[in-house]
């Protein structure tokens, strides 16, 4: 018979693989997709040996052509369908737009926008038809200007924005759709984008182990929109009462103290 699977991306560490732990502790199938598959063995290890339904796992590098045609397709192979997207995959880089690498800014928005995108859509119809759930790994950037991380922040605030959409697109056919919004997590992340925390980070800093299992409770109960922690909670609330101007100063001083 065809196994109903929950697909996570980007699970091999930090929040994703947090979100493997979780979903497979509440006995969800999941398939996990990430570029290590050492990283993804060793998790899919952990998981069964703490007696939890054993994760398959998809070896791909989501920023290459044809990736998320090689996911539909391993998942075929499985004979399995997706009843919940997990699209936690992404990545930042920090520094004026105008001196980083312009092609690797193009990858950041393939992965952050593109695949999320592809991946979504893909599997809309096994969604629709298990009455499954996404989950869509955005971020509090996702609500504001970006100087410094001017493309990161643009793509967060795509992945609220679309996450949203697809609520009202899918909510009404049974499908649950919610947008986690983490603030700053200490993972893997702060490296790759080349920027180290300060006091900011400090104020808005939650576990990857608190943050999935908000992530996990506010998809099973149907929540728009998770925000984990006080300080991150506060930082929509605070939104509207300041001109956009103000807030656009305020991030690019407390970027350019990084």
């Amino acid at each position: 018979m065809t196994k109903r699977v929950t697909l996570i991306t980007g699970a091999s560490s930090g929040i994703g693989a947090e979100l493997a732990r979780i979903f497979a502790s509440n006995g969800h199938d999941t398939v996990l997709v990430a570029r290590r598959d050492d990283r993804l063995k060793l998790l899919a290890d952990e998981i069964a040996a703490a007696g939890h339904p054993r994760p398959a796992f998809i070896t791909s590098d989501l920023c290459a052509a044809g990736a998320c045609e090689q996911i539909a397709s391993e998942l075929k192979a499985m004979d399995a369908e997706v009843d919940t997207v997990v699209n936690n995959a992404g990545y930042g880089l920090f520094g004026e737009a105008l001196d980083l690498d312009r092609e690797q800014q193009l990858a950041m928005v393939d992965l952050n926008v593109r695949v999320l995108t592809d991946l979504t859509l893909r599997f809309a119809d096994s969604l629709v038809r298990h009455r499954g759930g996404i989950l869509n790994v955005a971020s509090i950037a996702s609500f504001l200007p970006g100087p410094r991380m001017a493309v990161y922040y643009a793509t967060k605030a795509y992945v609220l924005s679309f996450t949203e959409a697809m609520r009202g697109e899918l909510g009404p056919k049974g499908v649950r759709v919610t947008a986690l919004c983490p603030g700053t997590v200490p993972t893997e992340f702060q490296g790759v984008a080349g920027f180290k925390p300060g006091l900011d980070s400090a104020v808005l800093n939650v576990s990857a182990a608190a943050v999935a299992r908000a992530g996990y409770r506010g998809l099973m109960s149907n929540k728009r929109l998770v925000l984990p922690g006080v300080g991150v909670r506060m930082i929509p609330f605070m939104l509207r009462f300041a001109p956009r101007s103000l807030v656009l100063a305020s991030v690019a001083r407390v970027q350019q103290k990084r």
